[in-house]
């Protein structure tokens, strides 16, 4: 299979955030890393495919592409197998935000299709991003990174996002390092980012206001009806945040 001369381009990073549980901040995910991407000068493909929830597409700055992959409960895999040629040919790196809804049957396509390795041979790489969050959904959100890691094969990589919005990210006096989920998957594991921990009556609003608006980091911080202590606060938010993210190399 000659990429050149399907006109492929190579070493593109395809970046897809699963995880089988809503409501966890996969769109924050999607749109932080499409964001720090375009401080970075990059101009990712940015593509949503919740049925449900779309909330990566309402990013206008962001210029997100949707597509509805789904037909009742089952994956359309010709529309599918439409964003595979897309993300296949694309110049720039490609971040695709998945719902809950859509989780279990795009999981089985990427895995069936073996699209880990077909990327690769396109000179891709696919990464996969998940968020462990603390309180009620943490077990939950662990038992569904432990579940992708195994039912993905290599060459795919992981990312993991630490939410510790809703509580700590522990159990038995164990951090999410120290347990078993990570230590059996570790070697699959590119990159950990923790998504700083929020002071819900000041950083928290603000940045809660921010995402409710669908507005990016810049607009929100050149607004001029926000007040000068919310853009503070959204300028150290924001700087946290990336400094976190320059640490994984997977991002650059």
């Amino acid at each position: 299979f000659n990429t050149k001369k399907r006109g492929f381009s190579l070493m593109a990073k395809i970046h897809i955030i699963l995880q089988g549980k809503g409501g966890v901040g996969k769109s924050l995910v999607a749109s932080s890393i499409a964001q720090y991407k375009k401080t970075k000068d990059q101009v990712p493909l940015c593509i949503d495919t919740d049925p449900i929830n779309q909330t990566f597409t309402g990013y206008s700055a962001l210029n997100v592409e949707t597509l509805n992959i789904m037909e009742g409960d089952e994956i359309n895999s010709r529309k599918f197998d439409m964003l595979i040629e897309k993300i296949a040919s694309s110049d720039n790196d490609v971040i695709i935000d998945n719902g809950a809804a859509t989780f279990v049957p795009l999981a089985h396509y990427l895995i069936s299709n073996q699209v880990a390795e077909l990327l690769e041979s396109f000179g891709h790489t696919l990464i996969i991003h998940t968020v462990i969050t603390g309180g009620q959904a943490m077990l939950d959100t662990i038992s569904g990174f432990s579940q992708l890691a195994k039912q993905f094969p290599e060459p795919s990589l992981f990312v993991v996002w630490l939410n510790r919005y809703w509580g700590d990210i522990e159990t038995g006096g164990k951090s999410f390092e120290e347990m078993k989920a990570y230590k059996d998957n570790k070697s699959r594991v590119s990159s950990i980012i923790n998504i700083p921990h929020l002071k819900e009556e000041t950083f928290g609003k603000d940045i809660e206001d921010m995402l409710q608006e669908r507005l990016t980091f810049e607009e929100a911080i050149s607004n001029e009806k926000t007040n000068i202590m919310t853009r503070q606060r959204l300028k150290i938010y924001q700087k946290d945040l990336f400094s976190h993210m320059d640490a994984a190399a997977v991002l650059s």
